[in-house]
């Protein structure tokens, strides 16, 4: 039978291998319970220090996570944060509306931005001012009594309906849907952001739209307009209907033809003021009866 000499004597040779084959590792002595109390208090501050420095970057963190005040230039930056990706998709959503596939929830997904609809309301309040005067150009073109005149004030026509139209209405919906929002029939909404951002990219349609009415031809004018009105039409509506849905039966439809309307009436007052045939600027010609009548007075 070993001696307990034996055994310490083989577990040290042991640990001497060991130590051979590693050097580089690192030991804990077990000898002492002084010992394996410190080794369990340094244990304890390297875990304290690795929850305090934990705790600093989540402080850290939630500071960049912080809004901004209002009247400050970050808070209204954040409005701005979106890249070109983001934009093409969400106009190309607005021009291929599916059937249920919600526009706010596929292609905005709880971040909505200003870039988007505030340039596609810029450019489209150029296009038709611009497609407007050369409409009338074309349609007049060739009459002899017809002067062309630029009629720069339809720019600022059309920002004031195109502006309007981008930020009233909208606040109409929402405040509406908010209203509505604590009967016992509706229990979701969208923010005012997520409304605005929606009806300023249903205007992207018009664009192209509002180019080609610049062609002289009545027909095709009116069948852009109601391809126009369906496709931007209909992604309002797909947009609206699942949280309107759930409202009394009259509401839910009076909301909707509320929106569907209010569109059309943009789209056909665009079309009745800037694209109708201009005045004829007739220069005053003396009439052959006239002045034989009076050649033969004086005669």
């Amino acid at each position: 039978m070993a001696s307990p000499d034996d055994l310490k004597f083989t577990e040290f040779e042991e640990a001497a291998d060991l130590l051979s084959a590693d050097p580089g590792a690192s030991t804990l002595s077990v000898s002492a319970a002084g010992g394996t109390t410190a080794a369990a208090q340094d244990i304890k501050v390297d875990l304290s220090e690795d929850e305090e420095n934990q705790e600093e970057n989540a402080g850290l963190l939630g500071g960049e996570k912080q809004t901004s005040g209002f009247w400050t230039f970050e808070y209204y930056q954040s409005f701005f944060d979106v890249d070109t990706m983001q934009v093409l998709d969400r106009i190309k959503g607005s021009m291929m509306p599916l059937p249920g596939r919600n526009f706010i929830r596929h292609h905005i997904r709880n971040n909505p931005d200003l870039y988007g609809p505030f340039w596609i309301c810029v450019t489209l309040v150029f296009s038709v001012a611009i497609s407007g005067n050369l409409s009338s150009f074309l349609s007049q073109q060739g009459d002899p009594r017809y002067h062309y005149r630029p009629q720069f004030h339809r720019v600022t026509i059309a920002a004031v309906v195109v502006f309007l139209y981008a930020w009233l209405v909208p606040l109409g919906v929402w405040g509406f849907l908010t209203w509505r929002k604590g009967s016992e029939h509706q229990t979701s909404g969208y923010s005012f952001l997520e409304t605005v951002c929606v009806y300023g990219y249903s205007l992207f349609v018009f664009i192209p739209t509002s180019v080609l009415w610049s062609i002289p031809f009545q027909w095709v004018q009116w069948t852009l307009i109601l391809i126009a009105m369906v496709i931007s039409g209909s992604v309002l509506v797909l947009t609206f209907w699942p949280v309107v849905r759930d409202d009394t039966k009259m509401t839910a439809f009076a909301i909707v033809a509320s929106i569907v309307v209010l569109h059309a009436l943009l789209a056909i007052g665009c079309k009745l003021y800037f694209f109708e045939t201009a005045a004829l600027d007739v220069k005053p010609t003396p009439t052959p009866t006239l002045n034989a009548s009076v050649a033969k007075v004086t005669g």
